[in-house]
């Protein structure tokens, strides 16, 4: 077997050999396209027991106990979910230049959230009135131009003119702070893609872009705090979309901030999966849905203070969400007395921060922070062009500060682990080791027997082909081929075949597939969950189609990757149970995104005598040093480099032998070509 292992190289260089005459094979066990939703229809259940769950507690609350206890408890949950922040460093803030206007002025500033990691902002300052002023931090959107577009300045206009300082800044990725630039301060990546790429290595390290974005703005907060036109006590948070994300993430937060006005964002996460689905990374919290942590818990969470929904009747945040998440924070701040505190928003049009929601905005932080409460006119207002925003010379604080990024604060994290990782496999038993890993990537036992169903049978020189279905109660069903030799002689030993590409791939006649079984093994192709018969369709607006539901599985607990480790377990005794196969000869072959589908597996279950990967990553550590990993979120275990990286489960698995061939970087380009 094990020569048969070390050749599989060789083979794979011939494994697509189309058939030679007479009909294509259908290798097909699911009707055409049934598969493609099968796994979000899972996802979206496995959810959906977690939403009800959560609406059972909170819709039986009928005490101010019952309320201030679940803020507790949520106050915590949240914390360590985007947690655990660093300690505060010096700001070195600077005011780089002014702009005077009518009645306010406007400070370009640089100050830094970390060591040498600078935040680009304008800060809005009013020049008529007597200090201290009450104060609104503004975290832009989601536009390319960041505090200079998206209805920020307007927002910081009409606040400053109504006697408010105001903070608007750059978040990375956008405006002044892009991470990742060529050599001459160009992007390479920007926005949303690059709060996505940032997820990857921050889930490695125990961390998430959301992680990065708070602490901004809880630095941003210090900042303004440090103002002396600024009244520490009367300070509100505003912004949209992507904005108003971050001020209901600092509204739970930061409980410095009194007021919140949060635009176009504000649903609940039952009716966002069910509709447009999970969005950039930043917007994705881990173990939300399993904790029970909803969008009317931002508002609640430090309930009564005043918050209010602003929202767009065509806004692509589902609006039955957003009135039920407005009902719900109503019943509970009315519960503690308050229910004036809570308020909604509704305007017309699409997304956006139109003038109508800016003066109810307005309305509603002069209501609470300044105890006027009278209708606010937006007058005529003139934005600034973006470069004279600019607080930097070229547009760029990386390229022109050399600062610290976002990546190198999770590759600092990820190498500040090895040691750690070291003495956990050191100190530790190897079933104790194991027992986290398992842990970590959310591999649940497999209980009981799967059932088999038999969908059709090809027959081939030297083989026979059987179309199986795979079934676990409540499960995604496991599409397989059961390649068995014909002449095999002595019971044969078993392979599992676990391909990324799916189980077709080399399944044609002369793969690689059909060579192992030719050569006297029987042979399990799988398609673990989302590969093959169950990879998901290309999501419509997204950039690949796993970054949906990767999201989703974080969300859950359950991480993609730990997932498919299930799938590929419970194959394996569907194998091993096989009359024909000597369940003490059985290996595993990973390909592409199975290799550490297969190398979680071998560690996890020493029925496998023998490991072959093929064309994967290596190392976690690779992933969290590639600033354009391509589709690393389904391959992600969060928080695992505190414990174990793939070359950990090599060094578990021995002295069962492990064959690595032809590995790929995390841009999936061959390594030997890379070096």
């Amino acid at each position: 077997m094990h020569e048969i292992m070390w050749g599989l190289a060789v083979t794979m260089l011939v494994a697509a050999v189309a058939a030679q005459g007479g009909e294509k094979e259908d290798l097909n066990c699911l009707p055409p396209k049934a598969g493609e939703r099968m796994f979000h229809a899972y996802l979206l259940g496995e959810c959906q027991k977690h939403f009800d769950a959560r609406r059972k507690t909170t819709d039986a609350f009928t005490t101010a106990d019952q309320v201030l206890a679940r803020q507790k408890e949520m106050r915590a949950k949240w914390l360590a979910a985007v947690g655990p922040f660093p300690e505060k460093t010096p700001l070195n803030a600077k005011v780089v230049g002014t702009l005077e206007r009518d009645g306010y002025r406007v400070e370009k500033v640089i100050y830094e959230s970390r060591p040498n990691h600078h935040v680009t902002a304008c800060l809005y300052v009013p020049t008529t009135g007597k200090p201290p002023f009450p104060a609104i931090l503004n975290p832009s959107g989601h536009n390319r131009d960041a505090k200079a577009g998206g209805g920020n300045q307007e927002v910081a206009q009409i606040a400053v003119r109504n006697g408010f300082v105001v903070l608007s800044y750059d978040p990375i990725g956008q405006g002044e702070r892009i991470q990742t630039l060529d050599a001459d301060g160009k992007p390479l990546m920007a926005g949303t893609g690059e709060h996505t790429q940032v997820d990857i290595g921050a889930r490695l390290v125990g961390l998430c872009t959301a992680h990065y974005r708070i602490w901004d703005g809880v630095r941003s907060l210090d900042y303004l705090l440090s103002r002396p036109e600024v009244d520490p006590k009367r300070i509100g948070v505003t912004g949209v979309s992507g904005g108003g994300t971050l001020s209901s993430y600092l509204l739970a937060t930061d409980d410095r901030i009194v007021v919140g006005a949060p635009s176009c964002y504000i649903t609940s996460l039952e009716r966002l999966f069910a509709t447009i689905g999970p969005q950039d990374g930043e917007q994705n919290i881990p173990n939300q849905v399993a904790d029970g942590i909803e969008h009317a818990d931002y508002l609640t969470m430090h309930a009564p203070n005043p918050r209010i929904i602003l929202a767009a009747s065509k806004d692509f945040f589902d609006q039955q969400g957003t009135w039920a998440t407005f009902r719900e924070a109503k019943r509970l701040f009315t519960l503690l007395g308050l229910g004036e505190r809570v308020d909604i928003c509704e305007v017309p049009g699409g997304h956006g921060y139109p003038k109508p929601q800016r003066e109810a905005m307005v309305r509603w932080m002069r209501r609470w922070l300044q105890g006027k409460d009278d209708p606010v006119t937006e007058p005529d207002l003139k934005p600034e062009g973006e470069k004279d925003l600019w607080a930097t010379k070229t547009g760029q604080v990386v390229f022109e500060l050399k600062g610290a990024t976002v990546w190198d604060f999770n590759l600092q994290r990820a190498k500040a682990f090895a040691a750690q990782r070291e003495a956990f496999w050191k100190d530790n038993p190897r079933a104790k080791c194991l027992a986290e890993v398992r842990r970590l990537a959310g591999v649940r036992p497999i209980e009981g027997k799967p059932a088999v169903k038999a969908i059709g049978r090809i027959e081939r020189e030297g083989c026979s082909i059987e179309k199986l279905l795979i079934e676990r109660p409540d499960e995604v069903p496991v599409p397989a081929l059961l390649f068995v030799p014909k002449a095999a002689g002595k019971r044969p030993g078993g392979v599992l075949y676990v391909d990324g590409r799916g189980k077709a791939a080399d399944a044609a006649p002369g793969g690689a597939a059909e060579t192992l079984a030719k050569a006297g093994n029987v042979v399990l192709s799988v398609d673990v969950r989302g590969c093959g018969e169950t990879a998901p369709a290309q999501p419509k607006g997204y950039w690949h189609n796993e970054f949906p539901l990767a999201h989703i599985t974080f969300h859950l607990g359950r991480p993609w990757l730990g997932q498919r480790v299930e799938d590929a377990l419970a194959a394996l005794g569907v194998l091993a149970e096989r009359p024909e196969v000597d369940p003490s000869k059985l290996s595993i072959v990973g390909i592409e995104k199975g290799g550490p589908v297969a190398l979680h597996a071998a560690a996890l279950d020493e029925r496998l005598r023998e490991a072959t990967i093929e064309q994967s990553i290596e190392s976690w550590m690779d992933v969290v040093a590639t600033p354009q990993a391509k589709a690393q979120l389904n391959q992600v275990v969060p928080g695992a480099l505190a414990c174990y990286d793939l070359p950990d489960l090599v060094k578990a698995i021995a002295p069962r032998p492990v064959a690595i061939r032809n590995p790929v970087d995390p841009m999936g380009k061959p390594k030997a070509e890379a070096k």
